[in-house]
């Protein structure tokens, strides 16, 4: 129960005081006091309004309003009017114990009301016990004080009245809708204002912090030192899903459990947080193109890729059958002037080392322990190794491979393709290696090699077409969305040695149009003869075949073969602008073969998909993962061996 108090101390305590006190003053003090009460003039508690005024400030619950503070009736009344200031009781000088309990209930004093008098050089709080609370058997001493107050206000007595009754007024007023509001009167005759209590000023919340140097990454930094720069690794990864983390929709599903914003902080890394419903109700394994349960959908589409744009890296190298693998790969498939790493790495090699899982392990070496190998296939000495960012690896469907031979005696596969496809999320791919015939003249020949590879190439089997509208049964190439092919296909330039030559001595810069105007491939393409729908990007560099091995010298020999572009990478999309070229080169510090391979850097736009495929259930050649990464440590270990012996060793010099 709510306790009725006074300056902070319950009634009831403030009743024992001065029945204390009376006993002590004696009872002719106490009557004379009493009989003061009685004479003076007061007001009923109707015309002062005083009920409303007390149920609305002191708030009391309509069971306790009129009950003390142990259930003693307390009747509200209208404080009294001023006594006379020369009355001896009230000149009472108030005891040593009164003055320290006065000055502690002071600093306590909680106003109920605030109003501005004019009858003071300051404004005053109407203290709580005058609001329409009548204290009974009140003490000498606080009578006095209560009387010094009045005194000092005797002239705002009829305020005070005007201040119940706008009070009392105003009460009527919100329960009649047809009043019109008025400004209430105060004292004075000046409008009366509650004073609210000031509203917290309203900012900005406080911004979602990312932790993007996570502990996964620090111990990758560790062991991984010159796999890639971190630093700016980690800044594009904030780039690319800063307008995701931004997103509404993932701040909703942030704060949408009891936990707070700021307690995921410690958790937040640069992967998307999984809310706990997510992982009760969500399947993965189904919905529609737009359905948010979908694992190749839109949903999660946007969160891997926010500008829905995959990279892809292409290597095709003819390695002239030489066993030695060059010692650094670094050049190839992580050059200087590439900034980041792509999401896919795809190497086609024609007439390959004999020792195939050699090279593949020597891919994952370079590559490092961020990119797992998703799929290799092999016809003959044609090689296709598949690699992909290893978080990548679940939006993958199974990945399905087919060979053709060209060759008129089927068991020898040194000429012929290898075609390798797969989804991934609602997009899918092609990718084709091949070796067509060699030969100045033989044009003839390497156009029914096109032919018999694009009718030849089984594919797909158990993959669905995701637009079987716009397939041929005759073209394997018209059967998915992105096409990629890569590799010799042995076009050579129709112009004699000598004139190459001259033209080579030029200063050519990156313009090789006049070389590139006695190309035979593509002339062929632009007539219509041999890889329809294709494009290439512009060629700026010189001729990849035919080179003296281990230099920059072009066939040397007595057969004087004629420099040409015979290493190329085509693309073709079924939509317009799917595909964009970032990057077309050779790379000329690889001389162990008569061909320098050539690198193509694209841009490819991705679509959501259904989950209506087979998945590839993030399989990967393990053995081969484990020892590409047991030799780059190797390596790391020996390099810094080296260093430190380097460091240590000392030269003695005689002057």
């Amino acid at each position: 129960m709510r306790m009725n108090c006074y300056n902070g101390v319950p009634l009831q305590h403030l009743g024992d005081i001065s029945s204390q006190e009376e006993k002590d003053s004696g009872s002719l003090e106490s009557k004379e006091i009493r009989q003061l009460e009685l004479e003076a003039p007061t007001l009923s508690n109707e015309e002062f309004g005083c009920e409303n005024f007390l149920n609305d400030t002191l708030r009391f619950p309509p069971d306790e309003v009129g009950q003390g503070a142990l259930g003693s009736p307390v009747l509200p009344r209208l404080p009294l009017m001023p006594k006379p200031p020369e009355h001896p009781r009230l000149q009472r000088a108030s005891s040593l114990e009164e003055k320290t309990r006065r000055r502690k209930f002071k600093s306590n004093q909680d106003t109920l009301v605030s109003t501005k008098g004019t009858g003071s050089s300051s404004a005053e709080s109407i203290p709580s016990d005058l609001t329409g609370l009548q204290i009974r058997n009140s003490t000498p001493n606080i009578q006095g004080r209560l009387g010094n107050w009045l005194t000092s206000h005797a002239a705002d007595s009829r305020n005070i009245q005007e201040l119940g009754y706008s009070l009392r007024k105003d009460d009527r007023d919100r329960t009649d809708p047809t009043v019109a509001l008025e400004p209430k009167q105060g004292l004075a005759g000046k409008p009366y204002k509650k004073k609210l209590s000031p509203l917290p000023p309203a900012g900005p919340l406080p911004a979602v912090e990312i932790n993007v140097a996570s502990t996964a990454l620090r111990t990758s930094n560790r062991i991984d030192q010159d796999c890639v720069d971190y630093g700016l690794a980690a800044h594009s990864i904030l780039q690319r899903q800063s307008s995701n983390l931004s997103d509404s929709r993932l701040l909703d599903g942030l704060v949408s459990d009891t936990c707070s914003t700021s307690s995921m902080k410690s958790t937040l890394s640069v992967l998307n947080p999984i809310r706990s419903k997510d992982m009760r109700d969500r399947s993965f394994l189904e919905g529609s193109l737009l359905s948010r349960g979908a694992l190749l959908g839109a949903e999660e589409l946007d969160r891997y890729f926010p500008d829905r744009q995959v990279g892809i890296y292409i290597v095709t190298w003819n390695m002239q059958g030489k066993k030695e693998i060059p010692e650094n790969l670094d050049d190839l498939l992580l050059p200087t002037d590439n900034d980041f790493a792509q999401d896919f790495y795809v190497i086609g090699i024609q007439e390959g080392c004999s020792d195939r899982g050699e090279w593949e392990i020597r891919l994952q070496e370079t590559l490092g322990p961020y990119y797992v190998m998703l799929y290799t296939a092999a016809h003959g000495v044609l090689y296709m190794t598949l690699f992909i960012r290893r978080d990548l690896i679940w939006f993958c469907s199974e990945v399905e491979h087919a060979t053709v031979t060209t060759r008129i005696i089927s068991q020898i596969k040194t000429k012929g393709a290898i075609g390798i496809g797969f989804t991934f999320f609602g997009t899918s791919f092609l990718f084709i290696t091949s070796h067509f015939t060699s030969g100045d003249s033989k044009v003839y020949e390497r156009i029914l090699d096109y032919n018999k590879i694009i009718e030849a190439l089984t594919l797909p089997r158990i993959l669905p077409d995701t637009n079987p509208y716009r397939s041929c049964n005759s073209d394997v190439t018209s059967r998915y969305d992105e096409v990629f092919w890569f590799g010799d296909f042995n076009f050579r330039l129709s112009k004699d040695r000598g004139s190459v030559d001259v033209i080579l001595k030029e200063d050519l810069g990156s313009d090789m149009s006049r070389l590139l105007q006695y190309d035979q491939l593509a002339k062929e393409m632009k007539d219509g003869s041999v890889f329809k729908g294709f494009n290439e990007a512009v060629i700026q560099f010189p001729p990849t075949y035919k080179f003296d091995t281990g230099c920059d010298i072009y066939d040397s020999t007595t057969k004087q073969r004629i420099p040409s572009y015979t290493d190329r990478v085509l693309y073709k999309s079924r939509h317009k602008d799917d595909i964009k070229v970032v990057k077309y080169s050779c790379c000329s510090t690889i001389k162990t073969s008569d061909h320098r391979p050539v690198v193509g850097v694209f841009q490819v736009k991705l679509r959501p998909g259904r989950d209506n495929i087979p998945l590839g259930a993030g399989q990967f050649n393990r053995d081969i993962y484990l020892e590409g990464i047991k030799r780059r440590i190797s390596r790391e270990l020996q390099r810094k061996q080296a260093l430190r012996n380097q460091k240590s060793s000392a030269f003695c010099t005689l002057s």
